[in-house]
């Protein structure tokens, strides 16, 4: 018997990015752990991640390359050969490409961050589509709002080193259930609290987290602009401000001093749906305790004004000067710092594409783009769709659309999966992709400051094999003789970074620290022009509150047929549609459910493990109501995402979300949506 352990990475759509060690025991992965020696790992996995192994050998792995046989969505395919799946899809993409000059543009890659590797996830696939002359994604259904405003304010997505968390006195948990999605994160928080600081949940779900924090602060969704200014009012009026910082490291604040003065905690606490008490209590807390820290998270920049919200959050710590401690500041995301590391360009080759430059369609509107006709403003009509690190069906929002668009007789869809998804059942041919036990990657994170080397542990399993070599295959049938599409995968790794990083250093050690400082901003330096923080932005100009789309204040005749905000963030044992079919997690979430106040229910006339239907103009959907303290009054939970295909009536909570776009990032406002509940047996309004 034969035993090796292999170093590995955690692929998945977290801020983590866990180091990895893999047991392989005669050529089979037997166990996957945290590496102990890596620091913000520091032994420990998700339960998710941790039984990955059951993932990579479920017995619903497509092994095999399957072609459609019986009318789309009926799940009828058969088994062909590799030849004859990539001969298909080369004599249809060339049969569009050939019409003419921009022809190309009505084939559509769709793909994020099924793996967030910089191999698998983003190289070999891009030379393609760019070579190929393809419309280009905008990729921006998770995190382009918050990115981007982030980037407008510090001039790059920066922030705080994750283990100084540990020294901090407060820590402002915003927006974010950092147990269930920034489990070593909370490690650090945790240490902190143990050592005296004050932990505050701010959230509109009581979720584990705001469990374990001193204080929850129950804001109703899109709010967080509203409460950011309520805060600043009572920095300005108390003088917890630091005056040096604000003047020599920030430019544009006297006009956001001007509009914080009009947003005193009772009017910020009626928009937010708290008390006044909240707001100055908090604003205390934060305005006189040094190294206070701000972990904000994704989920409250899905609404229509997330962006400027991040913007009025990330602007705080400047005010009370609080980097000017390692402990002290905001983290959002670590990618930036990753930027002048990467190599983008060598593994990407935008210099393949055509000129002009093909057209960008943007994936969180997938629904309406996929049912456009072509237009001279839109361009051709989307004929053929390569999807990979991906299910839209399932994610993307405003999904019957979605479904109606997927359905198109007149539309080729090809899917790179390990499992018959949403998104597969719909394709014309799925190719059987590797897992990451099966493959090279290198990582970066958004959550700490290391990138990381995945090593292949075991050989792929079946017929399946990696993105990379899909699309250089692919790149061959369709002649496309350019060099870099024989480019290995150990070749793409050693060209990946340009400084900072080294490929044999990460596969001597498994990881490399990149060279930050500590507190980083202490002395101003930000990544704008200026090397300040910008508050009024040539672009976006000074932030504000800005309301939701849909809410009783912005859409009252709205508000009035469906009262409920609905939120739908991620089920604790599931990452967005990833691990749904894993049947040990699957077993420990139940059902697809939605989390309703007592009140809000009893209303209703709804109880505990009733079938309920949850409706509004776009759909419903049918799951479990569970009356639960984690809802606020006038907000439901509707846990996500599971596959459409496994919920009571074939859907799932993107049924009720909607395709408008966030002010900033060009992104999906999930929990901007207006819903309401009944029986499932009761009859439709």
């Amino acid at each position: 018997m034969s035993t090796t352990v292999v170093r590995a990475a955690c692929p998945h759509d977290c801020p983590d990015t866990c180091a990895m060690r893999v047991t392989v025991t005669d050529g089979v992965a037997v166990k996957v752990q945290g590496d102990p020696d890596h620091p913000p790992t520091h032994g420990a996995l998700c339960t998710k991640v941790s039984r990955y192994p059951e993932r990579t050998y479920h017995a619903e792995r497509v092994l095999h390359p399957l072609r459609r046989v019986g009318p789309k969505g009926r799940g009828q395919f058969e088994r062909v050969s590799w030849d004859a799946a990539l001969g298909e899809i080369a004599t249809r993409l060339q049969t569009i490409a050939g019409r003419g000059p921009g022809a190309a543009q009505a084939i559509l890659p769709y793909s994020y961050a099924g793996t967030m590797g910089l191999l698998q996830g983003e190289s070999m696939d891009r030379r393609f589509f760019h070579k190929l002359g393809a419309s280009q994604l905008d990729r921006t259904i998770c995190s382009s709002a918050g990115g981007d405003a982030l980037a407008a304010t510090y001039g790059a997505k920066v922030g705080m080193h994750l283990a100084h968390y540990a020294e901090s006195r407060l820590i402002v948990i915003w927006g974010s259930n950092s147990i269930a999605s920034n489990l070593h994160f909370w490690t650090f928080a945790q240490a902190a609290k143990r050592a005296g600081a004050k932990l505050i949940c701010i959230d509109p779900r009581k979720t584990e987290t705001a469990d374990k924090c001193h204080q929850h602060i129950g804001l109703l969704p899109g709010t967080d602009g509203a409460l950011a200014l309520g805060l600043m009012h009572e920095l300005i009026v108390n003088d917890w401000l630091d005056h040096d910082y604000i003047e020599d490291h920030t430019e544009g604040w006297p006009k956001l001093r001007e509009r914080a003065l009009q947003w005193p905690p009772e009017r910020a606490a009626e928009v937010c749906g708290i008390t006044a008490d909240e707001v100055r209590n908090l604003a205390r807390d934060y305005g006189t305790t040094q190294p206070a820290a701000i972990r904000l998270n994704y989920g409250m920049q899905r609404v229509r004004g997330g962006g400027n919200a991040v913007r009025l959050i990330a602007i705080l710590p400047c005010l009370i000067g609080a980097w000017r401690h390692r402990a002290g500041g905001l983290l959002l995301s670590a990618s930036g710092w990753f930027k002048p590391a990467v190599d983008s360009a060598a593994l990407q080759r935008p210099d393949l594409m055509p000129t002009p430059r093909p057209r960008v369609i943007n994936m969180s509107t997938i629904g309406d783009e996929l049912l456009r006709e072509a237009s001279p403003a839109f361009g051709p009509k989307v004929e053929a769709l390569i999807v990979y690190n991906s299910n839209p069906v399932a994610v993307a929002p405003e999904s019957t659309k979605v479904v109606r668009g997927f359905a198109r007789e007149d539309l080729f869809t090809v899917v790179l999966e390990h499992f018959m998804t949403d998104t597969a059942d719909l394709a014309d041919i799925v190719l059987p992709a590797t897992t990451q036990l099966e493959h090279l990657d290198l990582h970066t994170s958004y959550g700490h400051t290391y990138a990381l080397i995945n090593e292949a542990a075991i050989a792929p399993l079946g017929e399946a094999k990696q993105n990379t070599q899909i699309f250089r295959e692919l790149a061959a049938c369709m002649g496309f003789t350019d060099a870099c599409f024989a480019d290995s995968d150990e070749a793409l790794a050693r060209i990946a970074f340009k400084r900072d990083v080294s490929f044999d250093a990460l596969r001597e050690h498994g990881w490399v620290k990149l060279p930050i400082a500590d507190a980083r901003f202490a002395n101003g330096g930000f990544a704008t022009p200026s090397g300040k923080c910008v508050i009024d932005s040539p672009v976006h100009g000074v932030p504000d509150h800005v309301p939701n789309y849909e809410s009783p204040s912005s859409a009252p005749e709205l508000a009035q047929r469906f009262p409920l905000a609905m939120i739908s963030p991620p089920a604790r044992n599931f990452l967005n549609s990833s691990f749904v079919n894993v049947k040990s997690l699957r077993d420990i979430e139940g059902e697809p459910l939605v989390e309703i106040h007592e009140a809000d229910a009893r209303a209703r006339g709804i109880v505990t493990g009733q079938q309920v239907r949850v409706f509004n103009d776009r759909g419903t959907h049918v799951c479990k109501a569970v009356l639960s303290p984690r809802a606020r009054p006038g907000v439901v939970n509707g846990l996500g995402v599971w596959w459409r295909k496994l919920g009571p009536n074939g859907t799932n909570v993107n049924e009720l979300t909607h395709q408008r776009l966030t002010d900033i990032g060009r992104a999906p406002a999930f929990y901007d949506c207006l819903v309401d509940v009944q029986p499932a047996d009761a009859s439709a309004s």
